[in-house]
Formats: C-alpha cells, sequence, structure tokens
C-alpha cells in the first residue's frame, strides 16, 4: 500500500504543481460543487495509477484541483464503494493520496435514509460519529507505521470544532440543519423496513454505504473530519415503496444548492 500510495502521489505531483489543504469527497447528487471551486487541473481516475474507476451513477470519476478563495482543494467527483466490488484498501484508497499530497482536512458527503422521526426528506444532517456496520474493516491486517497507529482513538470521528464553525456559517446564511449519527451499511441494496427499524433501535438517525470507511481510513493519518449527509428519503412504512436511486439523486439535487453554499462557506472561512 506504501508503495502504491507514494507512486500515485508522485504522478500527481509530476503532473501538477499544487498543495491541497482541504479534501472533499462529493456524494450522490452532490457532484455539482464541483462548479463552486476554480479548477485548475482536472485528472480522470482512470488516467491516475492505482485509482479505482467509479461505476455508479452521479459519481462522474474525476480528481479536481481548485481553490475556493484563498484555499487550495482538492475534489473527488465521485466516490467509490465497498458494493462496487472494491475491497476497503481500493474504496479509501484516494484518503491515503489526499494525506500525502498535503490535505490535513476532509470533508466528506452523502445521501442517506433518514430513520430519526424529527427529519424530513431534505433535510442536511451535519454528522457527529457513525456506527460501523461494514462486512469488511479498512484497517484490516498488518498495519504500517508510516500511516498511523496500529489502535485508533476514535472517540471524535468529526471534528466538534468544526461542526460548530458550521452550524454558525448555516445560521448566518439561514440554512437550517440537523446534526445525528450516521449509520454505515454495505449495499447496494435499501433497507427493508426491518432494517430501518434495526437502525434506528441501535442509535443511529440515518444510514448510508459510504463515508464510514474514508473517515476511519482519514483518522488513521490524524486528518480532521467534517461530515454532511442530505436526507433523500425516510425509512418508515409511509415512505419506504418510494425508495429507488433516481428518487435518492433527485432528493439531492433539490438540496445541493444549500450543501454547496455551506460546504463553500465553511472552506472559505476556516
Amino acid at each position: 500500500m506504501w508503495e502504491k500510495v507514494q507512486q500515485t502521489v508522485d504522478f500527481i505531483n509530476n503532473k501538477i504543481n499544487f498543495k491541497p489543504e482541504f479534501g472533499v469527497i462529493l456524494g450522490s447528487g452532490l457532484g455539482g460543487f464541483a462548479d463552486d471551486i476554480e479548477v485548475e487541473f482536472t485528472l480522470s481516475y482512470s488516467d491516475i495509477p492505482n485509482f479505482p474507476v467509479s461505476t455508479v451513477e452521479g459519481h462522474k470519476g474525476a480528481l479536481l484541483f481548485g481553490t475556493i478563495g484563498a484555499k487550495k482543494v482538492v475534489a473527488m467527483q465521485g466516490r467509490f464503494h465497498y458494493y462496487e466490488g472494491y475491497n476497503m484498501q481500493e474504496v479509501t484508497f484516494p484518503v491515503r493520496v489526499m494525506k500525502f499530497l498535503g490535505v490535513q482536512n476532509l470533508i466528506v458527503s452523502n445521501a442517506s435514509g433518514g430513520v430519526n422521526p424529527l427529519y424530513a426528506v431534505g433535510d442536511i444532517v451535519l454528522i457527529n460519529d457513525h456506527i460501523n456496520m461494514m462486512p469488511e474493516h479498512p484497517l484490516r491486517g498488518k498495519n504500517d507505521k508510516r500511516f498511523g497507529p496500529r489502535f485508533v482513538n476514535m472517540s471524535e470521528p468529526y471534528n466538534r470544532d468544526m461542526i460548530g464553525r458550521a452550524k454558525a456559517i448555516a445560521s448566518d446564511l439561514n440554512i437550517e440543519v440537523k446534526d445525528g449519527v450516521y449509520l454505515g451499511l454495505q449495499g447496494p441494496t435499501f433497507e427493508t423496513l426491518a432494517e430501518y427499524r434495526m437502525v434506528k433501535a441501535v442509535g443511529a438517525d440515518c444510514v448510508g454505504m459510504s463515508t464510514v470507511p474514508e473517515v476511519i481510513v482519514a483518522r488513521h493519518m490524524d486528518m480532521d473530519c467534517f461530515g454532511i449527509s442530505v436526507i433523500t428519503d425516510m425509512g418508515d412504512e409511509d415512505n419506504i415503496e418510494e425508495v429507488n436511486h433516481n428518487e435518492v439523486l433527485q432528493a439531492a439535487q433539490k438540496v445541493e444548492p444549500k450543501v454547496r453554499k455551506l460546504i463553500k462557506e465553511f472552506i472559505a472561512t476556516i
């Protein structure tokens, strides 16, 4: 893994002269955030050595380098998922690369199903914790101390100062936000009604198929993480029959302008 990461980092550094401070992973239906970046360089995943290629609709598959205000940013326009057939090391490989390109602050976004009865479709949730129920752990196997410690402290997976800052910005922008716990499952099936009930019973507020592995790996390398989730469906008796990928994309796209505005201001002012 170490050699592959360094090979990829060397390739990117030889292609561009750019050291990003922020990394952004854009989830389903949120790829339009790329328009808020003053892009200086674009690298297709297929052109980057050791990079997987995204296979999911709504995930374009490019690494964008540019600025937001005075801040240098690298954005993943499309992420990788365990359910696509990649192993967890492949899913999280771009986070490793970001770290060695210079990124210290990672912003992850996703679309998720809500189980908290106080949520509604279109709500923006600031993730304050997560529950990992993925079937494979991204740090399983021999640990390489050059990346981080064998046992990672996960008491603060999502940076509390960042969450507080985002809440203040949202208030200034008159954007309503909730906060809550995100639970990660493998997918690709949407949850059954019984599974949605399980998610709620174990203490989560929303559920999705991403984010958790990337945050674990980021924390392994002592990166600061901020997570934002858009509630695109509700896992209850009244709504479960309506859940499909097109509905998820449409729901995410409706609230995308607010999410983009919030993340843009967050990066520019933090």
